[in-house]
């Protein structure tokens, strides 16, 4: 028998396997990191197309860019082409945005938020001249806060209690226990100041009435890394992790819905998909929603923890309205981003988080894309898509009944203000409603985003990223540590790095290869 030295290829070593279920940000970046240590990853999403969240929507020439839009800290995904040996500015342009986010007051007042110093200084001073002091102040206790709950802790896995009780003097320290209004209101006078200091934790799910004021680090996040648009939208970065994850050897596999993780002698061991095929795998990791993740997709008979009845007594955040649309005209002096403020503010956040009651007023966030990529509308039209914050589906809304409603409701509102004679300029349109966000993008109660991040539903308190329940299950996205907005669930993807095993530990528990080089499949 010849030998390798003899003249025959030696046997390649196994490769690990990893499946990851999603494509949301989340659930990509987790692709990229597990790749890069040794994994042969699978990406199973039940879309028809990649992106989760970050879906992207084409009709009538139009494109729709369907979650977020707002790009901070693009170091992380910087991380990420990296790992695989090339640069973010070779697949994706990233452009800067100014003003961050143009406020509107519902008497027609408007701040220009930026991250320019002095700018900022000037609004202020304009807006609340006695505040000026306080909001550098506000400004530098947001730092504080960003230094530790995002620099020290937001790839910190916390797994043990004790894991929180280190850090629990420091957050005591930087007043984690105020709400985001609050510590704002220890700072600054003025009641649209407040506003503007406060809005931001909206954008990531939370109420700022109620949301740990941890989240005031998006201040200074920020105004130290600004805040990007991706040319071709949003869905240009997807497309950039795909490509990243394929260069890999690994494999996005689109309209492949999971329906059982399967678990072997206290292990997670692959997937049954809808279909009744199985993927098996050395690690699991579910970029799903939290919750669903452990309702739906984890037998009960797994699960000691995440039980569901402490999952139904959770808080959640609140929902969305989101009504894309183009127009057969443009809107030049409407900003890229603008936060269309209604007649209230914290009776309005009662409203959606509290009373779950689908209220006649609104506060709005408009997305206007093609004021920096006119490429995203037909020549002289618009691309826009405006969201409204609404109760999950516990407020018992028939939207089936309400949307269409609601939808002409918030049309002529914007008509009134910030787009004049919208209403016979739209050539274009679709919806998404809190039912849609359970049925499509299988969200717990309908919730945009995941766990409320109130502080007893922080770190340690919320469903770890590696798995209570199981071995070798992993949580990446909103519902886990450290939380919702693209930095968060990157920075989930980053707790990958120190809690699962490289792939060369794991290879021993190698599953025989398809033609592929993918995880072995059978059926069910």
């Amino acid at each position: 028998m010849l030998t390798p030295s003899q003249g025959l290829p030696a046997a390649a070593p196994p490769q690990a396997q990893a499946v990851v279920i999603g494509s949301g940000f989340g659930g990509l970046a987790a692709a990229v990191r597990l790749g890069a240590r040794g994994y042969r990853v699978t990406v199973l999403e039940q879309l028809d197309a990649p992106g989760g969240r970050g879906y992207v929507h084409r009709q009538d020439g139009f494109t729709f860019d369907a979650g977020p839009t707002v790009i901070t800290a693009p170091f992380l995904f910087e991380e990420l082409w990296v790992l695989c040996g090339r640069r973010l500015a070779d697949d994706v342009d990233l452009r800067p945005v100014a003003p961050f986010y143009r406020v509107r007051f519902d008497d027609g007042s408007t701040f220009d938020y930026s991250g320019d110093p002095q700018a900022m200084r000037a609004e202020v001073a304009r807006l609340a001249p006695d505040d000026v002091a306080g909001y550098e102040r506000f400004l530098q206790a947001s730092e504080a806060i960003y230094k530790v709950g995002f620099e020290q802790l937001g790839h910190v896995s916390f797994e043990r209690w004790t894991d929180m009780a280190r850090v629990l003097p420091d957050l005591l320290k930087l007043e984690g226990y105020r709400t985001v209004w609050s510590l704002a209101c220890k700072h600054v006078k003025n009641e649209k100041l407040r506003v503007v200091l406060t809005f931001q934790s909206l954008l990531v799910g939370g109420n700022p009435f109620s949301t740990t004021s941890v989240y005031c680090l998006i201040a200074f996040l920020e105004r130290r890394f600004g805040v990007h648009f991706a040319m071709g939208g949003t869905g240009a970065l997807v497309r950039g992790l795909v490509g990243l994850i394929e260069g890999q050897g690994g494999r996005v596999r689109c309209s492949a819905p999971v329906q059982e993780i399967l678990v072997e002698g206290g292990a997670a061991c692959g997937v049954r998909l809808a279909s009744g095929e199985q993927v098996m795998a050395d690690v699991v990791v579910s970029n799903a929603d939290s919750a669903w993740t452990y309702k739906h997709l984890l037998p009960a008979r797994h699960r000691r923890h995440w039980t569901d009845k402490r999952i139904a007594k959770a808080r959640y955040s609140m929902s969305l309205f989101v009504w894309y649309f183009g127009t057969r005209r443009q809107y030049p002096d409407v900003a890229h981003h603008t936060i269309s403020l209604g007649p209230r503010y914290r009776g309005l956040l009662d409203d959606i988080f509290t009373r779950k009651h689908l209220a006649d007023d609104f506060s709005l966030y408009l997305h206007r894309p093609t004021a920096t990529d006119p490429s995203l509308a037909p020549p002289g039209c618009d691309t826009f898509y405006v969201l409204s914050p609404v109760p999950h589906l516990d407020a018992g809304v028939d939207w089936r009944e309400q949307a269409e409603p609601y939808r002409a409701a918030i049309a002529k509102r914007l008509s009134e203000t910030l787009l004049p004679g919208l209403e016979d300029e739209v050539i274009s349109s679709l919806m998404l409603t809190p039912q849609g966000f359970q049925d499509r993008l299988s969200s717990y109660k309908g919730a945009a985003f995941a766990l409320e991040p109130v502080l007893t539903q922080s770190a340690w308190f919320r469903p770890h990223n590696r798995s209570e329940e199981v071995e070798r299950l992993y949580l990446v996205g909103a519902g886990t540590h450290p939380g919702a907005g693209l930095p968060g669930v990157l920075s989930s993807a980053r707790v990958l790095d120190a809690v699962v095993p490289h792939g060369r530990e794991l290879a021993r528990h190698f599953v025989s290869p398809n033609p592929e080089g993918l995880a072995h499949a059978r059926t069910a």
